[in-house]
């Protein structure tokens, strides 16, 4: 009986319910029909404490940067950088489309946000240029797993909370796993195109003068992922903080430099924050109750027995959990799979001595890939719907870059210095 709330979380959620509404019905449940000593007000207690949490803050604040940015013009900007950079190689658009993501990384944090726009943007200029439809989308959708993994991705706070370790030293830790994901991708990129002729989309390679050109227009809008390093490294703000000076930052240079953002913008960037903020923290406050029934019943406990069981050593468990994450990951959506595995695996790979900085690396990675393999990924869905691709056809042109980021995790899981080097310099 004890297990009986896990099982409802899977069925609510299959039934179409939001698993923010899952996790909350399901523990629920458990103080109500189950264990009936406990009051049901701790429960309605639990919900509304878990929201007092100053981390928190981070949350809406880089949401509402992500969004100042969309109006500020810096994602034109970062496009020509991306264009400077990669523009030259073999399937120049498409090795665009991966640098793009990777800079958009440290502006966005969000897949799904990076798939719409690359969608809008790039798709419609790679199939004019002799691209195949579906491949572009399928590059679209992959390279878009690279920005959940690069600072201020919203999953790395997610899972400092629920983890209970530095944000800052996880936000460190995610640029190295996010240029691995960037340098499999370009690789598979390269051998795709090369095989169907994909043509560069410049005629050579950019000039010294070119990049610097270019780099004095795309400054600002690079400088900020990189001031959030050099602010948390030398202890000028907290993460919480440097999410309002990201958007303090956005918003002068839209002003100011740009010139792009208009008073008008702020309505549609204010209903932007309200929702994603509103979307995130119902489901972090409710898997807060769940995981309180969790403890409970010493689930987390139970789980690791049965993990240890199963394989004794670190470096077969994480390929035990690697291989669980990826076939989990083709039914859950990532953040609903990490919020409600993460409590459960943390102390597992801790007691076999994994760092639970590394690890949030390798559970977030899976994540990502979930997002874009079939049968319910939000990155192939947001990708498809928007550039009217056939499920079959991007699933087919989409198993290269599967493979490309499955390597990419491997080297993520099993070589820990990678991911370790730079919270590192932290101390």
């Amino acid at each position: 009986m004890e297990f009986l709330p896990v099982v409802v979380v899977f069925v609510l959620y299959f039934s179409g319910i939001p698993i923010a509404f899952a996790l909350f019905g399901a523990a629920l449940s458990y103080f109500t029909f189950i264990n009936t000593g406990s009051p049901v007000d701790l429960i309605l207690q639990k919900f509304i404490t878990s929201t007092a949490s100053f981390p928190l803050l981070a949350v809406p604040f880089f949401i509402m940067a992500g969004s100042v940015m969309n109006y500020a013009g810096i994602s034109n900007r970062l496009m020509s950088m991306a264009d400077v950079l990669t523009g030259h190689m073999t399937g120049g658009l498409a090795q665009v489309n991966v640098m793009l993501s990777t800079l958009m990384g440290g502006v966005t944090g969000s897949a799904n946000a990076d798939a719409a726009m690359e969608s809008k943007i790039l798709v419609p200029e790679m199939v004019a240029r002799g691209y195949d439809k579906a491949f572009s989308a399928a590059i679209t959708a992959a390279s878009s797993a690279i920005s959940p993994v690069i600072p201020p991705g919203i999953n790395l706070i997610i899972y400092a909370l629920i983890a209970r370790v530095s944000v800052d030293k996880i936000f460190m830790a995610g640029y190295v796993p996010g240029l691995i994901m960037c340098c499999s991708l370009m690789l598979a990129v390269h051998f795709i195109s090369r095989r169907r002729g994909y043509k560069p989309s410049r005629e050579k390679r950019a000039t010294f003068g070119e990049m610097m050109r270019q780099l004095r227009q795309s400054g600002w809008a690079l400088f900020m992922p990189l001031g959030i390093i050099l602010g948390l490294r030398f202890g000028v703000f907290t993460p919480t903080e440097a999410g309002a000076v990201a958007v303090v930052y956005c918003v002068l240079v839209g002003f100011f430099v740009y010139r792009e953002l208009r008073p008008h913008h702020f309505i549609e960037v204010l209903k932007d924050t309200v929702y994603g903020t509103s979307t995130v923290l119902l489901v972090i406050v409710a898997a807060s109750v769940f995981g309180y029934y969790m403890s409970w019943e010493r689930i987390p406990q139970s789980m690791a027995k049965l993990l240890l069981d199963v394989a004794s050593n670190k470096y077969a468990m994480l390929m035990v959990i690697n291989i669980l994450l990826l076939i989990l990951g083709m039914f859950l959506e990532g953040g609903a799979l990490m919020i409600i595995l993460a409590p459960l695996l943390v102390p597992v790979v801790t007691g076999l001595g994994v760092d639970p900085i590394h690890f949030g690396l390798v559970i977030i990675v899976n994540i990502m890939i979930g997002g874009i393999t079939p049968p319910f990924g939000s990155m192939m869905f947001t990708t498809c719907g928007i550039t009217g691709v056939a499920i079959p056809d991007f699933v087919r042109e989409s198993i290269p870059f599967i493979i490309a980021l499955v390597v990419a995790l491997l080297i993520v899981t099993y070589i820990p210095a990678l991911t370790l080097f730079l919270p590192g310099l932290l101390g």
